[in-house]
């Protein structure tokens, strides 16, 4: 989209909103909002009075919808935001008939005609970033919200502006949806062939490369996440074929000592940031010639796998599970590991913190194919994904520019960087 710069330009005094057009006033929330907050709404409330009005708080599913209410505590345009928690300083708005928890702060209007809830939702999600107070709990409060300060049009502009962004964004989302569709069917592909290969075996022409039977005749395994295997395959105890350990040192691998006693050596952990690498430190635990699959055992990220080797160390919440002879290949048994987690998972209430004890692991019963076969599938396996991970890597770094543009046009527009009015009049 190619629009005009307009033809002269001040100061703002706002750092943040920088160079503002000549006719346009610069304003605090206070001058042109009544500021108000949510209740404390629980969900046993909603049990107890089910109905059609939204109640809207700090989650991010569902556009924050938390459930309905029978009853509502706002009427009309008003525009939102998030006071604490992780998505503190998120900015919406929001119309009709409606309720808020009491993490969600309120901005009504005092004059409709001097401001458009939708523009000036577009100019304070651009806004807030630099007000929320990052500590233990961000938080961006009433008082902080009234004083800040951004750009107002006039309101004809403003709903010119507002217009723009409202056309542009629906087009922006639904391209990035597409892509984000694209990403779900390729991620689900993927899943698809290795559940299928690690169960089932090469699919007949890579088979036939490699030297190994096609199209081998099935048998039940008798077990429900794995289904009929083929016939010339075992089904042991994965404890038959593998030993588990954990970091005798766990405990004491805290953040703050990885910080203070950084090196060389990784540290890994059931963290769910930065594929769970805690950081690195001057020593270490194990060391690992050969391909051993690492795991995740309390916490979002349980029942999680990968491939790990070298020297390193294990914090709380993970182990490691080790062949007890060549012929268990971990590569493949990673795989089959994911499609086992995958079905434990189903089975755990919404309510839970999923876990995973060597108990657990010890109880396990998986496919045993020949060795020969094993690194076969392995081989295959990471031929295959690789092509598919590249494609969604390139999918995602599509969808990402997308997101990129769409925030460089808002910020630019809020700002007065281009002129919509006489596109506007066309």
């Amino acid at each position: 989209m190619k629009l005009p710069a307009y033809p002269r330009t001040k100061p703002s005094g706002v750092e943040w909103l920088g160079d503002v057009p000549e006719h346009w006033s610069v304003c605090a929330v206070w001058h042109l909002f009544s500021l108000g907050r949510g209740r404390v709404i629980s969900h046993e409330d909603i049990r107890e009075d089910p109905g059609d009005y939204p109640v809207y708080s700090s989650q991010t599913e569902n556009d924050g919808v938390l459930g309905c209410l029978g009853t509502f505590d706002f009427e009309g345009d008003y525009v939102t935001w998030t006071t604490d928690g992780a998505n503190a300083g998120t900015v919406f708005r929001r119309t009709g008939k409606f309720n808020c928890t009491n993490v969600c702060g309120t901005l009504k209007a005092t004059n409709a005609e001097k401001v458009d809830t939708r523009f000036a939702a577009h100019a304070l999600n651009l806004a807030t970033g630099e007000f929320v107070r990052h500590d233990i709990n961000p938080k961006l409060m009433n008082n902080v919200m009234a004083k800040i300060r951004f750009g107002v049009p006039s309101i004809a502009e403003q709903r010119a502006i507002a217009a723009c962004l409202d056309r542009e964004t629906r087009r922006l989302d639904r391209l990035v949806g597409r892509k984000r569709e694209l990403i779900e069917r390729l991620k689900e592909k993927r899943t698809a062939l290795i559940s299928r290969t690690v169960t089932r075996g090469l699919p007949p022409a890579a088979a036939r490369a490699a030297g190994l039977p096609e199209n081998p005749p099935l048998k039940p395994s008798g077990l429900d996440w794995l289904g009929d295997i083929p016939k010339h395959w075992e089904v042991k105890k994965l404890s038959w074929l593998f030993r588990y350990s954990k970091g005798p040192s766990a405990a004491m691998l805290t953040k703050e000592y990885v910080a203070d006693n950084s090196g060389d050596y990784p540290v890994f952990s059931g963290q769910t940031e930065n594929e769970g690498l805690m950081g690195m430190i001057d020593w270490h635990e194990f060391n690992v010639a050969s391909p051993v699959i690492f795991v995740t055992t309390v916490g979002a990220r349980a029942m999680s796998t990968r491939i790990v080797s070298g020297r390193f160390s294990l914090s709380q919440n993970c182990a490691l599970i080790i062949p007890r002879s060549a012929n268990a290949d971990p590569r493949y048994y990673e795989a089959v590991l994911r499609g086992l987690f995958d079905y434990e998972r189903r089975s755990i209430s919404l309510i839970m913190q999923p876990s995973l004890r060597f108990d657990d692991l010890d109880k396990f019963r998986v496919p045993l194919p020949p060795p020969e076969e094993q690194t076969a599938i392995a081989e295959y396996l990471g031929l295959e994904t690789a092509k598919l991970d590249a494609l969604v890597g390139n999918v995602e770094a599509a969808a990402e520019r997308l997101q990129e543009y769409r925030t460089a046009l808002i910020t630019a527009a809020v700002t007065g960087k281009f002129d919509v009015r006489k596109e506007s009049r066309a």
